[in-house]
């Protein structure tokens, strides 16, 4: 059983210093420590990720348009490495930002990364100092700024063939995920967990009952069921929608989930497996005009894709626009689930947030 928390150890100023180098003077412990207050709105059930790279202020301003559909913003912004360093992005703790998503009602709950891999993340999880030294800097992030909690993305640790490795990280992950979540609850901020599909073996570093008996909210990332390293295909489909939410929604209050949709896709070259190319919706839809390639559409998975020529090399594109989000957003509806997310702002298809709206 996790012991009471202790005095903060003064080491957490190595994270606030990095903070600061990126993002300017830390603001005082008042303001860090207060909850944004009267953004709560029944009205708005989506919530988005904010990439650091390429225009973050084009993927800014795409939260304000959308701000009444908008529950939460988390900033793609902090990396863990270790215990205890957790490092900031480029752009980091930007208070204009974070002031201006308040303003438009939004919550800011930042999502950290973890580098560390299965093996390494368990032993650190598994042991009490250890996890106890790295919820402290999780817990001096929130508190560098007025955050309203924080946002786990730990998905290098779950990505591992070894079933030992997977059960080692998996209980290591709930007494993690247990004492953040306490902690932060008596702070009155969010605890908020990102996790991959459960289904098809896939996901099972990742224990649902347990994080949805302590997390605010579960996101579960539906995308990548294709992806960059694999064959080429849709990044997410009906039926896989439909087998995931089962399971999730047996397991995790429905309320707590949120399913994340995908505003990107991958460009493979057909018949070759793996290292596809990145691509975001207006640049997968830039290239089909550039291309004159036929604008397929994919009934079974409910996604896009289109096939064209470079180099004397057939590529194959599967992406997911707004006519897919329309195609999916049922199997949401069938299980109760009312969360989506976007991955991320700035990539989507514009009539993304119509889609969402008119479901």
């Amino acid at each position: 059983m996790d012991q009471p928390p202790g005095p903060r150890s003064r080491t957490g100023l190595s994270v606030l210093l990095a903070v600061a180098v990126l993002a300017g003077p830390l603001a005082p412990a008042a303001e860090a420590a207060k909850a944004p207050e009267g953004r709560q709105d029944g009205g708005r059930t989506a919530s988005a990720w904010l990439p650091y790279w390429g225009d973050i202020d084009a993927a800014y301003r795409d939260a304000l348009r959308h701000a009444s559909q908008l529950r939460t913003v988390s900033p793609f912004w902090y990396q863990s490495s270790s215990d205890t360093t957790i490092t900031g992005h480029p752009g980091a703790g930007r208070r204009d930002i974070i002031d201006g998503l308040h303003e438009a009602g939004i919550e800011v709950v930042p999502t950290v990364t973890e580098t560390l891999g299965a093996e390494e993340m368990g032993d650190l999880m598994h042991d009490p100092d250890r996890r106890r030294a790295h919820v402290d800097r999780l817990l001096d992030v929130v508190e560098s700024r007025a955050y309203d909690g924080i946002d786990l993305d730990y998905e290098s640790m779950a990505v591992t063939g070894d079933k030992e490795a997977r059960e080692w990280v998996r209980t290591g992950y709930n007494a993690l995920v247990r004492q953040l979540c306490t902690r932060l609850h008596r702070l009155g901020k969010q605890c908020v967990v990102t996790v991959l599909a459960r289904v098809r073996g896939s996901g099972t570093a990742f224990d649902y009952e347990w994080l949805g008996r302590y997390a605010d909210r579960v996101r579960i990332m539906g995308y990548d069921l294709h992806w960059s390293g694999g064959e080429a295909g849709p990044l997410s489909s009906r039926d896989w929608y439909d087998e995931f939410l089962r399971y999730a929604t047996d397991t995790v209050p429905r309320h707590k989930i949120e399913v994340a949709f995908p505003g990107y896709g991958w460009d493979w070259v057909t018949g070759v497996k793996g290292h596809a190319a990145h691509l975001t919706w207006k640049e997968a839809d830039a290239l089909r005009e550039r291309a004159d390639a036929e604008y397929l559409f994919d009934r079974q998975s409910g996604t896009p894709y289109f096939r064209y020529y470079k180099d004397g090399e057939e590529h194959e594109v599967w992406y997911q626009d707004a006519r897919g989000v329309r195609a999916q957003l049922p199997l949401l509806r069938k299980y109760g689930v009312r969360g989506t997310g976007l991955w991320a702002l700035g990539f989507e298809d514009p009539e993304f947030w119509s889609a969402l709206r008119r479901e």
